[in-house]
């Protein structure tokens, strides 16, 4: 394969993957605190493109957007949304992760806990509702104190990474997890929001715009791809008399 089949064809791949992230962000568009991946791959390819260097030289490097979605009011006491920079942490046995999904819930034990059943840390230890309280007794302070009765019972954990936000690796479940050396700090500024959800972040015609760009650059490095190919065709004939 010549030097340039070899260029577009990374410049193919790349802009196939990209395609796969707009259309992960564009089916998560109703995902309660999910994030949208961005990458300017094709935008550096098409720069690159119209000066007429070489494709090749373009990299997608993706990362999170974790600017706010947003806020949707739910009225349900134990849907919790932050405002501002910072993660909600859920504890698992491999360690922390962290989410903004805040859609909780009670266990049998009284301990709030999110959808999959995994405890949500408070800041000294987990979060357990005395017997006899209600859900409707339940109040979260602007802060994450929480209050059951008239009782001060905990407080939610909240952690933020600051500068590190865009070390952090998808987890499932929209959750994320953080190296073992990069450690979280509190949060400036982070307002809980009890009875209200954060909705995703992506905007449908941002996705819809980049994804026609990504696709008309893939449908012309596809043609050159094709060309090429018939090209070589011809070369061999010729030689093979």
């Amino acid at each position: 394969m010549s030097d340039m089949n070899a260029q577009i064809s990374s410049a193919v791949s790349g802009l196939t993957r990209e395609l796969d992230i707009i259309a992960n962000n564009l089916a998560n568009i109703s995902t309660v605190g999910y994030k949208r991946k961005c990458n300017t791959f094709s935008k550096i390819l098409s720069a690159q493109e119209s000066q007429q260097n070489s494709a090749g030289e373009a990299e997608l490097k993706s990362a999170f957007d974790f600017s706010d979605g947003n806020f949707i009011q739910s009225g349900r006491t134990l849907d919790l949304a932050l405002c501002g920079k910072g993660f909600f942490v859920v504890e698992t046995a491999e360690g922390p992760l962290y989410t903004r999904n805040g859609s909780f819930d009670l266990n049998k034990n009284g301990q709030l806990v999110d959808s999959q059943g995994r405890t949500v840390a408070g800041a000294n230890g987990p979060i357990t509702i005395p017997q006899g309280i209600s859900v409707s007794q339940i109040n979260v302070a602007s802060d994450g104190s929480i209050t059951a009765g008239e009782n001060i019972i905990g407080k939610l954990k909240i952690v933020d990474f600051k500068d590190k936000e865009n070390e952090l690796t998808a987890a499932g479940l929209n959750c994320y997890s953080a190296p073992k050396e990069v450690q979280p700090g509190k949060p400036e500024n982070v307002i809980v929001k009890q009875g209200y959800l954060e909705g995703s972040n992506v905007q449908m015609v941002e996705e819809l715009v980049d994804m026609i760009m990504v696709s008309r650059l893939y449908e012309a490095n596809m043609k050159f791809l094709s060309v090429g190919s018939e090209n070589t065709k011809s070369l061999i004939n010729v030689a093979m008399g």
